[in-house]
């Protein structure tokens, strides 16, 4: 059962129906202050409910998520080490709570639903998309992955399970190029299900899985998903093992905070320069 207080989520249960709705508006929803902890562990009691089929993971406000939220992580460990040994382990503590939400999907026994209620960039794009087994999404969304522009890698094994899903060439051009996808082209592709109105997207997607619910037997969709996603287990844990790894030497390397400070700079300059005009 859900009996948990949470401050940066919201958690519902509509039914048959969970929902894990990311409530950080004011920071486009980025992953910070207690999503991380608090979205892991609504994951673990969403799993264990008696009642539900679905679990449905959306946002609160018009985006769905900016990714890591890199204003306001007072964690973060710049250092000075003694080591690349000692680095490498603060980096490894430090991404701890991403792998472990990741893992936490993986073993997810109910139907995880992606809604996708506005736009997804950064590991708001990647987590989580090669991970659903259903995505929905509103008319205002788009993706995009800023990893390779960052001196980032595709985080939490995106890159595998986002080739798995779509394809390797599509993949690619998201996580190594940061080309940025509409909804469009990702329901063309057959990856968005379906598209429906930002205004009462959640209502939308209620109504979608309540059809399911009436047309199908819950515990066949629920095996039918398991026979699907068990092969996969053991490839989408070692992918995100290998990809925080190759994250956390980029990091001992001292590469993103470098390219991080260029883009705060030319952001800036850019203001600077309007308020000029």
């Amino acid at each position: 059962m859900v009996t948990t207080d949470y401050k940066d989520i919201v958690v519902e249960i509509s039914g048959q129906i969970g929902i894990i709705k990311l409530n950080r508006p004011k920071f486009l929803n980025a992953f910070g202050g207690r999503i991380l902890p608090e979205a892991i562990n609504a994951f673990r009691e969403l799993n264990e409910h008696p009642d539900t089929v679905f679990t449905v993971l959306t946002g609160e406000g018009r985006f769905f998520s900016a990714g890591w939220d890199v204003m306001n992580d007072d964690t973060f460990p710049f250092g000075p080490f003694d080591t690349d040994a000692d680095a490498k382990i603060a980096h490894s503590n430090h991404l701890f709570a991403c792998i472990e939400l990741v893992r936490t999907i993986i073993d997810h026994k109910k139907i995880f639903i992606l809604g996708f209620n506005g736009p997804a960039v950064g590991g708001g794009a990647g987590w989580f998309l090669g991970l659903a087994d259903t995505v929905l999404a509103s008319d205002s969304c788009y993706i995009q992955t800023p990893f390779s522009s960052l001196a980032l890698v595709p985080e939490n094994g995106s890159i595998r399970t986002l080739a798995h899903s779509i394809g390797i060439h599509r993949a690619n051009d998201i996580l190594i190029y940061g080309k940025k996808i509409t909804v469009e082209q990702l329901h063309a592709w057959g990856t968005v299900s379906e598209i429906y109105p930002t205004d009462g997207f959640l209502s939308h997607v209620k109504k979608f899985l309540e059809k399911q619910l009436d047309d199908n037997d819950p515990k066949s969709m629920m095996i039918a998903k398991r026979l699907a996603t068990a092969p996969l287990r053991n490839e989408r844990l070692l992918a995100a093992y290998d990809a925080t790894d190759a994250l956390n030497e980029r990091q001992v390397e001292g590469a993103p905070p470098a390219r991080f400070m260029k883009k705060i700079q030319e952001l800036n300059d850019k203001k600077e320069k309007r308020s000029k005009l």
